[in-house]
């Protein structure tokens, strides 16, 4: 289970208060983390059902799919 900020797959889909909110936590903390690691993918905390799947993709699970939602988190359910 990968749970996330409820993000959509463009930056116009994540311009409303909470987006806003999302982005500016990612610049200041989730972005510059991640930056900091051998991956360093640097997603921060809109990275979108898309490419979180692709991502997850890559790191050879199988399966991806959205499993659960709340007004400020999506849960993705992550297999094989």
């Amino acid at each position: 289970m990968l749970v996330e900020p409820l993000a959509g797959d463009s930056m116009a889909e994540n311009m409303h208060p909470l987006g806003q909110i999302f982005y500016a936590a990612s610049c200041t903390i989730c972005t510059p983390n991640s930056l900091s690691q051998e991956v360093g993918l640097g997603l921060g905390a809109q990275a979108g059902e898309k490419r979180l799947a692709q991502v997850c993709r890559e790191a050879g699970f199988a399966q991806v799919r959205r499993a659960a939602e709340t007004p400020t988190n999506m849960v993705l359910e992550v297999t094989g």
